[in-house]
């Protein structure tokens, strides 16, 4: 209890010499706080966020010979990335995600989870070292081959570093001994990195040797209950592209070395895309090549329409997997006969920084990165004249706008950064917020210096410019949607 007096003591005598009730304190013996406590701040401005804070340093946007340290940069998210500053080659097929791009890998999360919790699923996190005996179980380790990158501990035993999870999973559900019936379906998800021992990665984020992806697992109690689950995953991932503005196409794939008896891809189309498409251009048939005869051109579901061959790059996979694993594992569940069931299952991957280098390969210009909305890093960019120019006068206004739209537009605290970096001119900041891709940028010039103050608004997803007062720029970024 003493601890708590004392705390609230300090903020009484703090706040009673902060407004002169009580003189100041040089000397004392006991510790007094340098600032206010955090909870005496809420009815103060938070600093804004200036660009020149930010950490995207600039010679880490060279593309020099000297620090192309993966080979050539072969693609344009990859190059427009490095040179935004968003990520970094650390060795090949791996990359250092600098801030920028954490924000935007987060909303991308927050987007998963909404969609995924929405059908049921739970979220966990298991360990990216797995035991090489489960995967002797399932008969993958040799299976898999070059592609695990394996390793040993110092007591010899082998392991690899996850690049998916269905031995895991399987066996945790196995350990529960008193599943039921009535608690399926179970779809137990993760977020977390993966590694592949890709032999020639490229294409920066789009195939890569460590990797964030999202793998759902589902548990039912019938082949039916399966497929209806499938059906749900699939609809799901269908709502997260939409969501994200992508025109992502499902396609018949094939099930590979994770086997089962059914699966899909969800391919965003792009030429730099190394799967090969076949879709219908008469009914909503599409597949991989891989699962049709190389020269069937007539469409197998229709009958009529004619297949046509298109690129896509592949940023989802589901699978139908039946009780491949789980009998293997043992998985079962106690049905309503209080018999022991084998559970059915399916597992579902989307590549999370796949899906963000594709949005920005299909959405993007040759110069410029275009987010889909509910990505960017930050939504608002605001733009104070340079340093002794004549409209230097609107440098304040530029600050009182940001401190305004955080204020009257709360669900934009942390999305509108000040570029700071004055001594600039607007056409230098104004071409690095294009190339990193801002929804919105605003320019504060002589317009706001007008009886009646105006500003610059370039919406960059539409190439719009318009001229807004304050109440109209406030009404145009309310209906701003933030994840």
């Amino acid at each position: 209890m003493e601890p708590v007096i004392h705390t609230v003591r300090q903020k009484v005598l703090w706040n009673l010499r902060r407004i002169g009730l009580l003189p100041c304190r040089n000397h004392s013996s006991y510790a007094e706080p340098a600032t206010a406590p955090p909870s005496l701040h809420t009815g103060q401005r938070s600093p804004p966020l200036l660009v020149s804070r930010l950490y995207q340093p600039s010679n880490l946007r060279d593309m020099g010979p000297e620090n192309r340290m993966q080979g050539e940069v072969t693609c344009k998210s990859q190059r427009l990335m490095q040179q935004a500053g968003l990520i970094y080659p650390s060795n090949p097929g791996c990359y250092y995600y600098l801030p920028a791009t954490v924000r935007s890998m987060e909303k991308l999360v927050r987007v998963i989870d909404q969609e995924m919790q929405q059908i049921g699923g739970q979220k966990l996190d298991m360990p990216s070292l797995c035991s090489a005996d489960l995967w002797r179980t399932s008969q993958r380790w040799d299976l898999m081959g070059k592609e695990l990158f394996r390793l040993k501990d110092r007591h010899g035993a082998d392991y690899c570093l996850g690049p998916t999870h269905e031995e895991a999973v399987t066996t945790l559900v196995a350990h529960q001994t008193t599943l039921s019936y009535r608690q399926l379906p179970l779809l137990l998800y993760q977020i977390t990195r993966k590694f592949r021992d890709e032999p020639k990665p490229r294409f920066g984020l789009l195939r890569g040797r460590e990797f964030y992806m999202k793998d759902m697992y589902s548990f039912d109690v019938s082949e039916e209950a399966a497929y209806e689950t499938y059906e749900s995953v699939c609809h799901a991932y269908t709502r997260v592209f939409a969501r994200l503005g992508l025109r992502c196409v499902q396609v018949q794939a094939d099930t590979g070395n994770i086997g089962g008896k059914l699966s899909h891809e969800f391919q965003l189309p792009a030429d730099i895309g190394e799967d090969r498409l076949l879709v219908c251009g008469n009914c909503s048939f599409s597949a991989n090549v891989e699962t049709m005869a190389s020269d069937r051109t007539d469409c197998p579901q229709c009958k009529t329409g004619a297949l046509t061959e298109s690129k896509g790059i592949e940023v989802g996979h589901t699978f139908y997997l039946g009780k491949k694993y789980s009998n293997t594992f043992n998985a079962r569940f106690s049905n309503a006969q209080n018999k022991a069931g084998i559970a059915e299952m399916g597992c579902y991957g989307l590549g999370v920084t796949r899906i963000l280098a594709a949005t920005i390969e299909v959405l993007s210009t040759d110069e410029s990165i275009r987010w889909p909305g509910l990505l960017a890093p930050y939504q608002v960019c605001v733009l104070p004249p340079k340093k002794g120019s004549k409209e230097v006068e609107a440098t304040g206004v530029a600050e009182e706008l940001v401190h305004t739209l955080g204020r009257t537009l709360p669900h934009l605290r942390g999305e509108v950064v000040l570029d700071d970096r004055t001594q600039m001119t607007i056409g230098k900041r104004l071409k690095d917020a294009c190339r990193l891709g801002y929804p919105y940028v605003v320019v504060v010039g002589q317009g706001a210096l007008e009886d009646t103050p105006s500003f610059e608004v370039i919406c960059q997803q539409t190439g719009e410019e318009m001229f807004l007062s304050k109440e109209e720029l406030i009404c145009l970024l309310g209906k701003v949607e933030i994840v």
